[in-house]
């Protein structure tokens, strides 16, 4: 028997204006919180970035805003000006969580100190997560996600096997999301902390630090061994190169396929599907049982493996992979994953309704709870469209001296 979504009765107030704020406030939306997101006049920066619905550039059309926003409800208010922050210390009065992405020189011009927020709201649980940290020589430095995955250290583990060209910064918001990431533990930690002592805190996360302990194997490779792990193109940085393992593939898609040649078993499991082809060649002599063989010879394996996905499609040479145990898998592009059968026959994907522009495709939550509800995806908020009802509220739990 499933009971309420797991956060179902907390509120958070968010003022942020990048992504990792915005994707911690949806991820503890789809949870059940209530998260009122506070945008100045004219809505947060983040409408402003497109894709556009409709090709028609307005901050309620924002593509990007939809995808993090989903699930909030928003209210306009200036926070720059005295009665905004007389507001925001209304709407925290009776908040669990502050989501704040301000840096501090933001902060202390406009006389909103969190430390201060602390001791105003004792049970207040303050989620700052800002470029580089609430102090430090860089607090009030400005970042973007290739500058954090720069100055973190990922981006020179990213891009081609060829040097001679810069690396490359990976797609997906991938430094913000793993400060949301780092964030969203520290803020369950946090609750359950509460839970034991009823008293809230104020969580530093600093994404430049995030992303610093997030760089794979650069990091234990230089610690011990002191060497550095060098780019690859769609392989993991090593200090030494290792087989390429994308294959082109007779449909003109590519398959993922790290062959690694010290692992027998796999080894095995190759030969012998290649055989079953009539395209294992001289793979099936003895000398290539022996490790040290195979590992000389890797660019004769290479062609050899090569032609033999080349005869077959992407999507068989997937299945059959996978179904003689070994891990292949299809390059999708993103517009691929719309039609995946797997994440369709999971119901991944939702429709949510956006009123007079139809039913949009969103995806789905990546986690299911077996013991708590399931949250209904609702569409992002228009710019300040529950300013009315969220202040009336407000001001009617003054009036009766509601609130916590």
């Amino acid at each position: 028997m499933t009971v309420s979504a797991p956060l179902r009765g907390l509120r958070v107030i968010e003022i942020a204006d990048d992504i990792a704020g915005e994707f911690l406030g949806r991820l503890l939306a789809e949870m059940g919180a209530d998260v009122i997101k506070v945008e100045p006049p004219g809505g947060s920066p983040t409408r402003k970035v497109g894709p556009f619905a409709g090709d028609l550039e307005h901050p309620d059309r924002s593509l990007n805003f939809w995808f993090y926003n989903s699930n909030k409800r928003s209210v306009t208010l200036d926070a720059e000006s005295r009665e905004g922050r007389e507001s925001i210390s209304t709407l925290l009065r009776g908040a669990d969580f502050l989501i704040c992405t301000k840096q501090p020189v933001w902060l202390k011009a406009f006389e909103m100190g969190l430390e201060a927020y602390s001791r105003k709201f004792p049970s207040l649980i303050i989620l700052s997560v800002t470029p580089y940290g609430l102090d430090g020589p860089w607090a009030d430095f400005k970042s973007s996600d290739l500058v954090a995955l720069a100055a973190g250290g990922p981006l020179n583990s990213c891009g081609y096997d060829d040097h001679s060209i810069p690396p490359i910064r990976p797609g997906g918001n991938q430094a913000y999301h793993t400060a949301t990431s780092f964030a969203l533990i520290g803020a369950m930690l946090a609750l359950l902390d509460r839970q034991k002592s009823g008293a809230g805190q104020l969580l530093d996360v600093s994404m430049h630090e995030a992303l610093a302990v997030n760089i794979e194997l650069a990091n234990p490779y230089w610690f011990y061994p002191r060497v550095n792990v060098h780019r690859q193109t769609c392989r993991h940085a090593q200090p030494t190169p290792t087989q390429p393992a994308l294959f082109r593939c007779a449909d003109d898609r590519f398959v993922y396929f790290a062959l690694i040649l010290s692992e027998t078993k796999a080894w095995n499991m190759l030969v012998e599907w290649m055989d079953s082809k009539g395209m294992a060649a001289d793979l099936v002599e003895p000398d290539f049982s022996d490790v040290s063989y195979r590992q000389q010879r890797f660019q004769d394996i290479q062609s050899v493996v090569e032609c033999f996905f080349l005869v077959q499609t992407a999507e068989e040479a997937y299945h059959e992979g996978q179904a003689r145990g070994l891990p292949v898998g299809v390059l999708n592009a993103p517009e691929d994953t719309l039609t995946d059968v797997h994440l369709q026959a999971r119901g991944f994907f939702v429709d949510v309704d956006h009123g007079e522009l139809g039913k949009i495709t969103y995806p789905g939550a990546a986690y299911r709870f077996s013991s708590f509800g399931e949250v209904a995806r609702s569409r992002a908020p228009n710019v300040g469209e529950h300013t009315n009802d969220i202040l009336e509220t407000l001001k009617m739990d003054a009036d009766t001296g509601a609130g916590r």
